[in-house]
């Protein structure tokens, strides 16, 4: 539950209905909040579940005729239907489509939940790569030397982010800040290509095993995320997808 006085606020940077100056503050707010944090993460996952949920069941053809049947012909009588008992065989055959129906269900909604998951948090990325792209709100710290950025999160986040400078291959860093993804604060370094502004938000993996996803497209931006030595790394940019996962590769060496 958010904490007191803050629900109709957390509502309304869900729905996107806040202004730029209260969206802020209020994602200040969240780093120092477990409550809000953890409220904000379950309507999102209850919006994105409904959302991808077909809730909806229309009514076979053969069910309206029957109804429309007597009223037409103006015989408004109850007729009594007969219902075909079953064998036995065939109750025995639903009992084992229920038993697999739930077999199958155990092994897909795990894999449902992570890809949801991971579309929130691609939406997060997105949209705190806009945000950052307001005047003032690209760095913390601005610094094109690695030695000045990493030593900056010190203290400041509960792990040390990897921090290269790339700049020999035409993706000079530029400086970083702290950020807020998936429910926890983390490390956002930010480079540059010619006029492209790249963010790279990293926090530590669940995940055991390194893994590189494919270019994705959202809202005109370009993603692309990974895990390697206990991190997850997140991409983002409005750089062309082939220059983003070049840019990618020079990281990952």
């Amino acid at each position: 539950m958010a904490c007191e006085g803050n629900g109709p606020l957390l509502h309304g940077y869900l729905d996107g209905e806040l202004d730029l100056v209260r969206t802020l503050e209020f994602e200040e707010h969240l780093k120092t909040c477990a409550d809000c944090a953890a409220e904000l993460r379950e309507q999102q996952v209850i919006r994105q579940s409904l959302r991808s949920s077909n809730l909806y069941e229309r009514a076979p053809e053969t069910l309206q005729s029957r109804i429309r049947a007597p009223l037409q012909a103006g015989d408004v009588q109850r007729k009594v239907v007969p219902i075909p008992r079953r064998s036995v065989l065939a109750w025995f055959a639903a009992a084992a489509a229920v038993v697999f129906a739930f077999i199958l269900g155990g092994r897909l909604i795990p894999q449902l939940g992570t890809g949801q998951q991971t579309n929130l948090i691609a939406q997060e990325i997105v949209a705190s790569h806009i945000r950052s792209l307001q005047p003032g709100h690209l760095f913390d710290v601005q610094s094109t030397d690695q030695h000045t950025v990493k030593p900056w999160f010190d203290g400041k986040i509960d792990f040390a982010p990897p921090v290269v400078d790339l700049a020999s291959e035409g993706f000079p860093l530029v400086g970083g800040r702290l950020d807020y993804v998936d429910g926890r604060p983390v490390s956002a370094l930010v480079y540059r290509r010619r006029l492209h502004y790249i963010n790279v938000f990293i926090w530590p993996s669940a995940e055991g095993q390194n893994a590189t996803a494919a270019v994705q497209v959202r809202e005109g931006y370009n993603i692309l995320h990974w895990t390697r030595g206990g991190m997850t790394f997140w991409a983002v940019s409005d750089l062309a997808g082939d220059e983003l996962k070049t840019f990618a590769d020079l990281l990952r060496k």
